[in-house]
């Protein structure tokens, strides 16, 4: 009679420690946030693309990113009773998820599922999304707080080849170095310090070491089988390269996730344990039915090794930014036009961004997920994943809900589309004879 092995994961040493130090750090940022509003100390704030983090911790102001604090409601099962307090106020159904939770959890109190939501004492937007600017315009009328807006020249061209020598280039680094000029009187009113290059040279150098590890991170997962799914565990990484950009304690966490994840690797241990298909997800999660979404993909070891929300929502630090910080000011202008004009572009024309990742990555299929209150990102996935089709012969799923909105969930739905596209995957094998 034979025995049936069973297969046995190795015990890892380094196993559960970017979850723990992920939760200590959120836990740690809810906590600066409450106290801040205890005290009525400035907050500054911002958003996850253009943050300007460099120069706001350089005056030691906490920093409150709205999407971040959004996203968290829904995964706590929240979301709706801020969508409906907004909706309330008057307004559309139709408009950013992220934005109405935000004005109902600013209606309601202020008080978030994760702790006291602070009142911003400045707020930091751009036009790399196009709701920022009226969203920053709702706080500036409750709070009549100080509103910057950055501005960033958007690329006019094809490809992304920086000549820093161009008058084109010089000429937009002058306009966005004028800015960040502006910016550092604001926050030195704001926050009652004056300013110090030497820290901003401090919080560059920190950021320069969190992006090349970051750019690590995410190259772990060419490894077969892929060691972190970006859907799940990503979200974690890019949330904490958001907040504590440029601190010290961003650095740790990436030096702590790269160590787990190298771990992983060497054991040959994948974050699904018998992966079958490698996926790029393009657009967002649905976050109101988090874990019911990412089971759909796992119950077919279906793993995603990409997302582009990593990339465009990560503040530019995969794109590999280098401050030289021997000049910091000037440099920290470049290195937000080198790495935003891709994003701002992206957003829109990212098939080619796709055709590279799935390449390098061995990308089995791109899940689009089209988001009904975000036109932006899911305005052009579909004529995205016929190109990828017809001149990568990367097959696509499109599906369709939101980010925070659970009234646009259909579980059966998403479920049949999605049982489709494997079974598809499976055929496509079949055919290769693989």
């Amino acid at each position: 009679m034979e025995t049936q092995q069973v297969a046995i994961r190795p015990t890892l040493s380094h196993a559960g420690d970017t979850r723990a130090a992920s939760r200590v750090l959120m836990d740690n940022w809810w906590k600066q946030l409450g106290e801040a509003d205890a005290t009525a100390s400035p907050v500054a704030n911002t958003f996850v693309m253009g943050s300007l983090a460099e120069v706001l911790n350089t005056f030691d102001l906490p920093m409150s990113f709205p999407e971040v604090a959004a996203l968290q409601t829904a995964v706590k099962g929240k979301s709706m009773d801020y969508l409906l307090a907004a909706e309330d106020l008057g307004y559309s159904p139709d408009i950013c998820g992220y934005v109405k939770v935000d004005i109902g959890l600013h209606a309601t109190g202020r008080d978030h599922p994760l702790g006291k939501y602070p009142k911003p004492g400045m707020v930091i937007a751009s036009n790399m999304c196009n709701t920022y600017i009226k969203w920053a315009e709702f706080w500036e009328r409750q709070y009549g707080c100080p509103v910057f807006v950055l501005d960033l020249p958007g690329w006019r061209g094809t490809g992304f080849e920086y000549d820093s020598s161009s008058e084109t280039f010089r000429n937009d680094v002058k306009y966005v170095e004028g800015q960040i000029r502006d910016l550092i009187s604001l926050a030195a009113e704001v926050s009652g310090k004056k300013f110090d290059i030497d820290k901003l040279r401090e919080i560059l150098g920190n950021v320069n070491r969190m992006s090349e590890l970051y750019r690590s991170i995410l190259a772990m997962n060419k490894n077969k089988p892929a060691p972190f799914n970006a859907l799940t565990e990503g979200i974690n990484y890019m949330g904490i390269a958001n907040i504590l950009r440029g601190r010290p304690e961003g650095v740790e966490f990436m030096e702590t996730v790269l160590t787990e994840l190298e771990e992983r690797v060497a054991h040959g241990v994948g974050a699904v344990p018998d992966e079958r298909f490698r996926l790029l997800l393009v657009g967002t999660a649905c976050y109101t039915n988090f874990r019911e979404f990412v089971g759909m993909f796992e119950r077919w070891d279906g793993i995603f090794v990409a997302s582009e929300y990593m990339s465009y929502a990560g503040g530019g630090i995969d794109r590999g930014l280098n401050y030289d910080l021997s000049r910091p000011i000037e440099s920290l202008a470049e290195q937000i036009l080198i790495t935003t004009q891709p994003s701002m572009s992206g957003i829109f024309f990212s098939h080619e961004w796709q055709a590279k990742v799935a390449e390098e990555y061995d990308i089995d299929g791109i899940c689009y997920h089209g988001v009904k209150s975000c036109r932006t990102t899911a305005a052009g996935l579909p004529d995205a994943r016929e190109w990828l089709l017809n001149n990568a012969g990367v097959p696509g799923l499109f599906i369709q809900s939101d980010l925070v909105d659970s009234r646009l969930w259909a579980p059966a739905q998403m479920r049949n589309r999605i049982d489709a596209f494997f079974e598809s995957l499976q055929s496509r094998r079949i055919q290769a004879g693989v």
